[in-house]
C-alpha cells in the first residue's frame, strides 16, 4: 500500500493512542471527520492495521517477571512444529512464539507472577510441549524498551 504524509500522521497518532476518537484524530491530522475515518477504514482494509488492544501494566497485573526461553524440538518435521504451536497458542503465560532459525527452534517469551510459578511454568508446561527436547531460559531484570510502535 502507498502511504502519504498524511496516512503516516494517522498512523503515528493512533499507534500513540489508539482510544482517540475520530474527531480527536481529524483535529490533529487536520482532516474532516469523515475525510479521517475514510482514510482509516482505507488502512483497515488493507490489513496495515491489524487490529487494536489494550496494554496492561504487567507488573501491574500481576506478572513480576519474564523470561526468553529457547525451545529445542527432537526434529522439525511439519506435523511436530504444528503440535508445537497448537499447544503454545493455549498457553496464556507464553506472550510470543517465534520458530527461529539457528540453533534453538523456538524463542518463547513467558510472564511469570514469581518464581515458584516460573518453575511450575518449566516443569509442567515447556518441558511438556509436543516435541521438545531442551528448554533453556533467559531471565530479564529490567525492562529498558518496549514498544508496539512501528515507524511509518
Amino acid at each position: 500500500m502507498n502511504l502519504d504524509d498524511r496516512d503516516r500522521q494517522i498512523l503515528s497518532e493512533l499507534q500513540a493512542d489508539g482510544r482517540l476518537s475520530n474527531a480527536e484524530l481529524a483535529e490533529r491530522v487536520h482532516l474532516s471527520a469523515s475525510a479521517c475515518l475514510r482514510r482509516v477504514n482505507l488502512l483497515m482494509e488493507s490489513g496495515l492495521i491489524a487490529g487494536t488492544h489494550l496494554v496492561l501494566d504487567q507488573k501491574a497485573a500481576g506478572f513480576a517477571g519474564t523470561a526468553y526461553v529457547s525451545i529445542t524440538l527432537g526434529s522439525q518435521d511439519r506435523d511436530r512444529l504444528d503440535a508445537f504451536e497448537a499447544k503454545v497458542r493455549h498457553v496464556a503465560q507464553i506472550q510470543e512464539c517465534h520458530l527461529l532459525a539457528g540453533q534453538s527452534d523456538y524463542l518463547l517469551r513467558v510472564i511469570f507472577h514469581d518464581m515458584a510459578d516460573l518453575e511450575r511454568l518449566h516443569s509442567e508446561v515447556l518441558t511438556r510441549l509436543p516435541g521438545v527436547v531442551r528448554v533453556q531460559s533467559q531471565l530479564t531484570l529490567r525492562t529498558v524498551k518496549r514498544t508496539t510502535r512501528i515507524p511509518v
